[in-house]
C-alpha cells in the first residue's frame, strides 16, 4: 500500500447521484444514521462469521458494539465499529466507486420518483449508496479504518466533501474496524440537531433498535455524591450540591429481536412487552402469531391481533401496522404491501433477509418474495380466525368486523374466504353474532333466500314493517348495521347455494296475491300514484306488510334507502330514484280510504290520506319527512276527529 496521499475523481454518474443526495431537500434524514448503523452491523457479522473458521482473528476485542458519538462544539457526529474493516484496496473497491453497485438502476427508479419526494430517501441503499446517505447531513466525511487479520496492520483513511473528489491515505488506528466522522452542515431553521442525545435516541429507537449489537452513546447523567464529599451545616444538613455531572455509556436498542428466536423460547411477557413498544397500545394484545418460515424464501414474521380497535381505524390516511425488516435493520413502518386494507389493524414485523434495505415501494409492490409472503401470512391469518372459538371471536369481531368485511369486495379472490368469518344480528338471534353458515342451517324448509335489511339502527331493523311477512312465515333475517354491509351485498350475491335476498327491494313473492282484491284497488291505487307522482314510481298492494299500513320498496337492481343516506352524509351526488309505496290491502285503513274514494272521489281528505300514507312508510323505516310538520299537524286533526 502507498503511504503518500491519493486523490481520485468521482465517475460522472456517481457525482450525479452525489449531486441528488447533497443538493435534494429530503423529508426525512434520518435515514442517514440508520445506514450507517446498518453497514456497521453487517461489518460486525463478517468478522463474527469470519472468526469461525479463524478464531484467532479477534484478538482480546471480543465485545461488539456500535459507538456513536456527537460532539456539539465541533458540530460532528461519529459512529465507529469494531467490524471486519476494510483494506485500502477494498476502500476504494467498496467505498471510493459505487458504479458496481447499480448506478444506472439507481438512476432509473430516481426518475421514477419525481414528484413524490417521500420515496427518494427510500431507494438510498437499495442500490448500494447507502453509505452517501451521510452527505444529507454533512459537509465532508472522513473514515478511518483497519481489517481484521494479522496481515492487515495498517489503517487507511478516505476523505471527501462530496464534490467531485475523494482522498485515500496510510493512517494510524488501533484497533480492527471502522470509524465515520461527519463534519455537520450548518443546521437550517427547521432541521434536527444531529448533535442532541434526545435526537439521536429517539432516531436509534425508530429505525435500529433491534441491530443485534449494543449501539452505545456516552451520556451525562446527574448522580448522587459520595456522602463524605458533600458539604453540610452544623445540624448535618447539605448546604452545598449533592449530585454531580458525570459521562456514562449507555445502550440506546433493545436488541431483543424477539421475532428471530424460536416461539418456544420467548415469554408471554416478553411477546407482550414487544407488542406495546410496537404499537403504543397499552392493552394486551387478543392474539398472536409467530412464524418462520425456511426453504427456498426464508423470513420471520411476529403478528399481534389487538384487543381494542384504535381510533383512526376508518381514518383514510392512517398508517398501516407491519413494520418490516430485513436483517433486522428497519426498512419501514407502513408497509401496505405485506397485508391488505381489510387487516389493517393487524400489528408486527416481517423479517425478511433477502429483501434489500430500502427497497421502494414501486419495487415492494411487484416484488416475488413479498408477494409470497403476503400471501403466507394472509393465509395464516384467516387460519387463526378460523380456528377461533366464540368466547374469543365474538369480540374480536365486536372490535374489528366491519373492517374484515371490507375485503368481500376489495379482494373478490378471498371473498369465499371471509365470508364464513362474518357475523350478523338478526331477528332471532336476541342480539347474539350469526354466521352465515349457522344461518343456512336453521333455515325453513320451504325458504329458498337468505334474507337481509340493511341500515344504520338494530332496533329501526328489528322493528321495520318491511320484515312484518318474513317474521309471521318464521324466516330469519340478517339485520346489516355496518355501513360497509351495503358493498358486501353487492359483491356477495350467494352464500352455500343460497341467493340473497333484500327485505326492501323486489318481490319477496312469500304468498300469491289475491287478483280479484288487486283488481278492486286497481283505482285508488291510480289515484294515489297520480297524487304522489313526484315522489314514487308505482303503488301497489303489499307482499311484505302484516300489521303495517304502508312501506317504500325498490325494485331489485334500485338503491337502497340506506345506500342513499350514506351517500347523502358523505356530500356524495345520490341519484334522484323514486320508491314504490307498497299498501297493505287488508289493513282496515286502506279499506276506509278506498270506500271513500268509491263514494266520493272529489272529497278533499283523499289528497290528505294519501301524503300521509307515504309519509308513515317514509317514518316506518326511518327516513327522513320533507315537511315534518305537515305530517304533524295531520296525525294532530285526525287524532281531533277520532276522539270526538
Amino acid at each position: 500500500m502507498e503511504a503518500k496521499q491519493e486523490t481520485y475523481q468521482f465517475k460522472t454518474e456517481v457525482q450525479q447521484i452525489l449531486n441528488l443526495i447533497i443538493n435534494s431537500l429530503y423529508s426525512n434524514k434520518d435515514i442517514f444514521l440508520r445506514e450507517l448503523i446498518s453497514n456497521a452491523s453487517d461489518a460486525i457479522d463478517k468478522v463474527r462469521y469470519k472468526a469461525e473458521t479463524e478464531p484467532g482473528i479477534l484478538g482480546d476485542d471480543t465485545e461488539f458494539k456500535i459507538q456513536l458519538k456527537p460532539d456539539a462544539i465541533k458540530q460532528t457526529f461519529e459512529i465507529s465499529d469494531n467490524g471486519i474493516g476494510m483494506t485500502y484496496d477494498e476502500v476504494l473497491e467498496n467505498i471510493g466507486t459505487i458504479a458496481k453497485s447499480g448506478t444506472a438502476g439507481f438512476l432509473e427508479a430516481l426518475e421514477h420518483a419525481k414528484g413524490q419526494e417521500t420515496l427518494i430517501p427510500e431507494l438510498i441503499g437499495q442500490f448500494g449508496v447507502g453509505f452517501y446517505s451521510a452527505f444529507m447531513v454533512a459537509d465532508k466525511i472522513t473514515l478511518v479504518t483497519r481489517a481484521a487479520g494479522a496481515d492487515a496492520d495498517q489503517a487507511v483513511k478516505w476523505v471527501s466533501a462530496g464534490d467531485g473528489s475523494y482522498t485515500v491515505e496510510a493512517a494510524e488506528k488501533a484497533n480492527r474496524g471502522t470509524t465515520i466522522t461527519l463534519d455537520l452542515k450548518k443546521k437550517e431553521k427547521d432541521d434536527k440537531d444531529f448533535t442532541e442525545q434526545w435526537t439521536i435516541r429517539n432516531i436509534v429507537k425508530q429505525h435500529s433498535d433491534f441491530v443485534n449489537y449494543p449501539i452505545t452513546m456516552e451520556v451525562e447523567r446527574d448522580e448522587p455524591l459520595p456522602d463524605e464529599e458533600i458539604i453540610k451545616d452544623k445540624d448535618d444538613k447539605p448546604i452545598g450540591a449533592t449530585t454531580r455531572k458525570v459521562m456514562r455509556e449507555e445502550t440506546l436498542n433493545s436488541m431483543k429481536a424477539i421475532w428471530t428466536r424460536h416461539s418456544s423460547e420467548v415469554k408471554d411477557e416478553e411477546y407482550e412487552e414487544f407488542y406495546k413498544h410496537l404499537s403504543h397500545d397499552w392493552n394486551p394484545p387478543m392474539e398472536r402469531l409467530h412464524l418462520k418460515f425456511e426453504g427456498t424464501t426464508e423470513y420471520d414474521a411476529l403478528l399481534y391481533i389487538p384487543s381494542k380497535a384504535p381510533f383512526d381505524l376508518f381514518t383514510p390516511d392512517r398508517r398501516h401496522g407491519i413494520h418490516l425488516y430485513s436483517k433486522r435493520v428497519f426498512i419501514m413502518d407502513d408497509c401496505k404491501e405485506l397485508m391488505p386494507e381489510y387487516f389493517r389493524f393487524v400489528k408486527g414485523v416481517v423479517d425478511a433477509s433477502d429483501l434489500n434495505l430500502n427497497v421502494s415501494r414501486e419495487i415492494l409492490q411487484q416484488d416475488r418474495l413479498v408477494l409470497n409472503i403476503r400471501k403466507n401470512l394472509v393465509k395464516k391469518l384467516f387460519d387463526l380466525l378460523g380456528k377461533m372459538d366464540a368466547e374469543k371471536y365474538n369480540p374480536f369481531y365486536d372490535e374489528f368486523g366491519a373492517v374484515l368485511k371490507e375485503g368481500m369486495y376489495t379482494d373478490p379472490a378471498s371473498k369465499d374466504k371471509i365470508a364464513p368469518l362474518a357475523r350478523y344480528k338478526t331477528t332471532k338471534s336476541d342480539g347474539k353474532w350469526v354466521s352465515l353458515d349457522d344461518y343456512v342451517k336453521n333455515m325453513k324448509a320451504d325458504q329458498k333466500e337468505i334474507f337481509y335489511i340493511t341500515g344504520d339502527k338494530l332496533s329501526a331493523l328489528l322493528n321495520s314493517p318491511h320484515l312484518e311477512k318474513l317474521k309471521e312465515k318464521d324466516y330469519e333475517v340478517l339485520l346489516m348495521t355496518d355501513p360497509v354491509d351495503e358493498w358486501v351485498v353487492q359483491s356477495l350475491n350467494e352464500y352455500d347455494g343460497k341467493p340473497l335476498k333484500s327485505a326492501e327491494k323486489g318481490d319477496l313473492d312469500l304468498d300469491a296475491v289475491d287478483d280479484a282484491k288487486k283488481e278492486a284497488y286497481n283505482a285508488l291505487f291510480g289515484f294515489i300514484k297520480g297524487h304522489l307522482e313526484s315522489d314514487v314510481k308505482e303503488v301497489k298492494p303489499s307482499s311484505r306488510l302484516k300489521d303495517s299500513v304502508s312501506c317504500l320498496s325498490g325494485n331489485s337492481g334500485d338503491m337502497s334507502a340506506y345506500m342513499e343516506k350514506l351517500l347523502k352524509a358523505s356530500g356524495q351526488p345520490a341519484p334522484d330514484v323514486k320508491r314504490v309505496l307498497e299498501l297493505n290491502m287488508d289493513h282496515p285503513v286502506v279499506e276506509k280510504i278506498k270506500t271513500l274514494f268509491e263514494n266520493d272521489r272529489e272529497n278533499a281528505a283523499l289528497k290528505d290520506y294519501s301524503q300521509l300514507l307515504f309519509d308513515m312508510a317514509v317514518v316506518g323505516e326511518g327516513g327522513k319527512l320533507d315537511n315534518p310538520a305537515r305530517f304533524s299537524k295531520m296525525v294532530g286533526d285526525l287524532m281531533s276527529r277520532a276522539m270526538e
